[in-house]
């Protein structure tokens, strides 16, 4: 009977240390937090794409390190939650997914290093002392593309434009940013921008329905609370044969009529890169903030023919079509 007692000991025993063990193989995987503002199919490739190239890096999620995903659902009352989960669960990185997703973790902490994704305007919005040397604690990739490349594709496409709507939402930094590239692209040549803002999407179809008849073409910054809303832009916008020009493809693939923009892909490797680098070692605060000088012309080919917008040849020779 007492060697059955010992026994039993000495298997619970066992036990705990092999439990023990398990926890603290699971404590010692690095911990990546990825927060992403909203659900939208440009964010979501950058996301998916990053995750790879942490893989192809070496940084396997379930393997050697863990990824917590979360979304925001265009709530920034969810963006500080998530953001507070993060680093008082001392994750070891953070990536953060446009710039509302990456201001809501700058303001949560000083140390733990943060990589963010797709933020047009770092330096205006308050995230790096500058992309050259960006300080701190931050770094990541940029995906601006200027209003006025964007603008004069769009004359090229519809040279009648004299009134340019400008949809946004003036919360966003990023956007603002981009309406005041549009501004100063109109007052050197001569055009008039009729600004209809929003601060949610519920608000979008009523912004977008204010711009018909008053201007000859809509400008869409890359902005995510308008993205989340662009099949509801279209459909408004090609009843009223008004052309709308965005700041992203996938924009484009959601109905609006073209852009200059950034291969979403690439910039997520990038992103992926970056981290893996901060991860191996590397200073966040010592890495320039990766800009994209290559950008490509979208078209989405069936807004086009339902406006009754005709692609020179030349143009469609040279771009990606939907």
């Amino acid at each position: 009977m007492q060697k059955a007692k010992i026994s039993l000991v000495l298997l619970m025993i066992f036990l705990l240390i092999v439990t023990a063990g398990l926890y603290g193989c699971a404590d010692s995987k690095t911990k990546i937090g990825i927060l992403q503002i909203v659900e939208h199919p440009s964010l979501n490739t950058i996301r998916e794409a990053t995750i790879a190239e942490l893989a192809a890096n070496g940084f396997r999620d379930g393997e050697n390190v863990i990824i917590d995903y979360q979304n925001a659902q265009g709530d920034p009352s969810n963006l500080k939650t998530i953001a507070q989960k993060f680093v008082n669960g001392k994750y070891d990185l953070i990536i953060a997914i446009a710039t509302p997703s990456a201001q809501a973790v700058v303001s949560e902490t000083e140390e733990i290093p943060i990589i963010f994704s797709a933020c047009t305007d770092p330096v205006g919005s308050g995230l790096v002392d500058s992309l050259e040397a960006p300080g701190g604690n931050v770094t990541g990739t940029s995906d601006a593309v200027s209003a006025e490349k964007i603008m004069e594709l769009a004359l090229k496409l519809t040279p009648e434009i004299k009134t340019i709507g400008a949809l946004y939402n003036a919360g966003e930094t990023n956007s603002v940013a981009v309406i005041n590239d549009l501004k100063a692209f109109a007052a050197a040549n001569g055009k008039e921008v009729v600004e209809a803002t929003v601060t949610a999407t519920s608000e979008v179809q009523q912004a977008t329905a204010s711009l018909v008849g008053r201007v000859d073409a809509v400008f869409i910054p890359i902005d995510n609370t308008v993205a989340s809303a662009m099949p509801v832009v279209t459909q408004i916008a090609v009843e009223a044969k008004l052309p709308v020009y965005v700041g992203a493809d996938s924009m484009v693939a959601d109905g609006g009529l073209a852009t200059y923009g950034i291969n979403y892909t690439t910039l997520g490797k990038e992103t992926g890169r970056m981290a893996a680098q901060v991860l191996k070692g590397a200073n966040p605060g010592e890495m320039p903030v990766k800009t994209f000088e290559d950008v490509e012309i979208y078209l989405n080919l069936d807004t086009a023919a339902k406006i009754g917008v005709e692609i020179p040849q030349a143009i469609l020779e040279q771009a990606h079509v939907f």
